[in-house]
């Protein structure tokens, strides 16, 4: 779970930056060679954009928010760029011309990549770097760099949110193995524990004397948190407070009798327990000065000196070795390339005796300058203060000296963005768009248009979409979750559900969103479209497969329509239906109500105001299902971890969220189960469906496996089918992200041309001028 919702809060932030290939391109033809100039002159005048709050977690290695990444971002490059469909750059050195929307684009990048499959089914890649890039210190970067950066994910001790250290690089399982950290191996050791081996007995007892330290804060945060969201008054006990974060403490328990209620029903598991339960900040900020200590890898077996499969052949070239086809592995292949001698010790680094920059198990160095960050990006750092990041332009940035001499990121309100870019405070900034955005936007313009004299607009898909889910392992009969019983009981709820997707949508944003029909954003390749074979309307036919719409129907017709597809797919779950309700539920139905055969919850995180993309789809979802003898209960939440901690204990049979998305729509993350080995994967997202189908399994494998894109999409399509047939995530929109411009302030010609999902405005940041 803990995982989960930091790679959930990493991806739903929205950050600006969406796409950033951390190289550039020219029109195919246009004028300037390959790196640009160096030097050249620069406006001082800054460029002011308009972010959410900072963690100061500035660090390529260990970034969480999408801020943040975006703030070293601005600073660092990455191996391989991409270009405007999110598709990697093989050949960054020469360049690549790319065709777009009907115009050729030149991409470059700081190595050119080639991959070789081999006869026994792994893979080769040889990797080539750039010899001319420097940092923004001047020092030169070199093949060094990308080892003691790649040595740093794949180190034991390493606990960001990279998983480069999952590729299937030769030898990468026997370098991980016999380490772990002194922070894993106390918590997984427990409070009485008496076996000594691996530390102190002192060690420990500071440990749980620091974590009952944190634990007390901690709930002190949650009693904030909830008096501030309104659930509690000042004066409440304690015990009233905590029961709105959803534990039961006795009336008049202290903080620290409260901590030890959490803790027990974490049964001991204290990292995943401040992962999920808390109100802000992380167990380190809880611990402090405390936590550093116990990131120390300790040796417990047998471990290889260095990762077999990664080569160095000179001071500007290696190779990698896996011993297998893994489609989405090159995405990872594409690390930071960030400088050995600022985040790693020079002194520690020599390739021949398996040193690379750093002490295994011991990531402290590349800890102590998260919060300032150096590379060879377009800008440098300056510094963080008063809510302000300062970045001033690094010239000898490989793709050119920046335009703008100073860019400045301003943590900004929600409500502010839009008017600090129309009163000239704001050069950029990316509010929420809806239709209520939009004509705020076009009376601002006084035109009626997005675009015009005072803001430019610039929309494109969002890496991800909204979906309604319901958990197999609530919904079902019998406990037999992927049973044709079960799966017939959820697509009665989903055809309902579904029917008012287009209404809910379009009254939030209007033509800001639109309407999906299978479990994938619409930015990845790998979506179906209208076009496809077999492409369908999600949960629009009935139990016999036949549709359930026709051409010309009123809303009221449809509602009929659904209504009767409904209940045909209740009865054939073994529900009772006469005239058009739903009168008992079969003998092993978990919900029954006492007030009626089915009464379930839906939980939606609409800050207790109902505000919430999908909120109009419950609430007449409801209206329906109350005619078919159906109670459905909405729970709105004004605290969205609430939904999160209840999702993972299995108490939430409906609920409404949405996904981010990568580049590369591999399925693992979310749906695969491993039921060959008994469904033991429950390290990713699939807790939340409790889809477990062996078939599903087979072919996300199976899509892993090949690098043919073509045929990759066809297998994506089949697993699509699966995810809808067992109807636990109804698919429900695709939002668009916007970016603004002062119109009046920046130069919209020096401005990213042709910006998309995967390359956003900052892919060109150093051609961007202020007027």
């Amino acid at each position: 779970m803990s995982n989960f919702k930091k790679f959930a809060a990493v991806l739903l932030a929205g950050a600006m930056l969406a796409g950033c290939s951390n190289g550039g391109n020219k029109p195919s033809g246009g004028s300037g060679e390959q790196g640009g100039e160096e030097g050249g002159s620069a406006s001082t005048k800054p460029l002011v954009v308009g972010y959410d709050s900072f963690n100061s977690k500035f660090s390529p290695f260990f970034a969480e928010t999408a801020y943040d990444q975006d703030v070293q971002g601005m600073t660092q490059i990455s191996l391989m760029s991409s270009d405007r469909t999110g598709a990697l750059i093989y050949n960054g050195i020469d360049g690549e011309t790319i065709a777009y929307n009907g115009t050729d684009y030149k991409y470059y990048g700081p190595a050119n990549v080639k991959a070789t499959e081999n006869a026994d089914g792994s893979v080769d890649y040889a990797i080539e770097l750039r010899k001319d890039i420097k940092y923004s210190d001047g020092d030169a970067m070199t093949i060094d760099d990308v080892i003691f950066n790649m040595y740093v994910l794949a180190d034991p001790t390493y606990d960001g949110s990279s998983s480069f250290f999952s590729l299937p690089i030769e030898g990468m399982e026997a370098y991980r193995s016999g380490m772990s950290s002194l922070l894993d191996l106390i918590v997984a050791a427990g409070r009485d524990n008496t076996d000594f081996t691996y530390f102190t007995e002192d060690q420990q007892k500071a440990f749980w004397a620091s974590i009952d330290k944190a634990g007390e804060a901690l709930v002190k945060d949650i009693c904030a948190y909830v008096v501030a969201a309104g659930y509690n008054a000042e004066t409440d006990d304690i015990s009233a407070k905590l029961a709105n974060w959803g534990f039961e403490v006795a009336e008049g328990a202290t903080e620290a009798d409260a901590y030890k209620v959490i803790e027990a029903a974490y049964k001991g598991d204290v990292i995943n327990l401040f992962a999920t339960e808390t109100a802000g900040p992380s167990l380190a900020d809880y611990m402090g000065d405390d936590y550093g200590q116990y990131l120390t890898g300790i040796k417990t077996g047998e471990s290889a000196a260095n990762i077999a499969g990664i080569k160095k052949v000179d001071d500007y070239n290696m190779t990698i070795h896996m011993t297998k086809v893994d489609a989405p592995a090159v995405y990872q292949l594409a690390v930071t390339i960030a400088p050995m001698h600022y985040y790693g010790e020079t002194a520690k680094y020599d390739y021949d005796k398996n040193m690379f920059g750093f002490d295994k198990g011991d990531l402290s160095h590349v800890r102590s300058v998260t919060t300032k960050p150096m590379g060879a990006g377009p800008y440098k750092f300056l510094q963080f203060e008063n809510g302000t990041v300062n970045f001033e332009a690094n010239d000898t940035y490989y793709l050119g000296a920046p335009k703008t001499k100073y860019v400045n990121f301003l943590e900004t309100n929600a409500p502010d963005k839009l008017n600090g870019v129309v009163q000239g405070t704001i050069d950029i900034s990316d509010p929420s768009f809806s239709k209520t955005m939009a004509k705020n936007i076009a009376d601002e313009n006084g035109n009626g248009e997005l675009n015009g004299p005072k803001v430019t607009t610039s929309l494109v898909n969002n890496l991800g979409y909204g979906y309604l889910g319901i958990d197999a392992d609530v919904v079902n009969i019998n406990g037999e979750k992927g049973s044709d019983a079960s799966k017939n009981a959820r697509k009665g709820l989903a055809t309902i559900f579904a029917l008012y997707r287009d209404v809910a949508v379009n009254s939030y944003y209007g033509d800001a969103a639109s309407v999906i029909n299978y479990p994938i954003s619409n930015t990845s390749w790998a979506a179906p479209q209208a076009t496809d074979p077999g492409y369908k309307v999600a949960f629009s036919t009935d139990v016999a497969g036949n549709p359930i719409y026709t051409t010309g129907m009123t809303d009221d017709e449809k509602k009929e329509a659904a209504k009767k597809a409904a209940l045909g797919f209740f009865e054939a779950a073994g529900f009772t239906v006469a005239d058009g309700k739903v009168t008992a539920a079969p003998a092993g139905w978990k919900l029954t109500g006492k007030e009626s055969p089915i009464e379930l919850e839906a939980w939606i995180p609409a800050e207790g105001t109902g505000d919430h993309p999908s909120f109009m789809l419950l609430t007449e979802a409801k209206n329906v299902f109350a005619e078919m003898g159906i109670n459905l209960i909405i729970k709105d939440l004004s605290n969205s971890s609430d939904l999160w901690t209840a999702l993972e204990a299995n108490q939430v049979p409906v609920w409404c969220a949405a996904w981010g998305a990568t580049v590369d729509p591999d399925m693992t993350q979310i749906y695969f189960a491993d039921v060959a080995n008994g469904g033991a994967n429950k390290g990713g997202s699939n807790y939340m469906y409790g889809i477990e189908d062996k078939e599903l399994d087979e072919l996300i494998v199976t899509a892993r496996a090949s690098a043919d894109q073509a045929y990759r999409k066809t297998v994506y399509k089949a697993a699509l089918d699966i995810v809808v047939d067992w109807a636990c995530e109804i698919p429900v929109y695709q939002r668009q992200n916007c970016i603004i411009f002062s119109t009046e302030r920046v130069n919209m010609d020096t401005v990213t041309p042709d910006i998309t999902t995967f390359y956003g405005w900052m892919s060109e940041i150093q051609n961007i001028e202020l007027k």
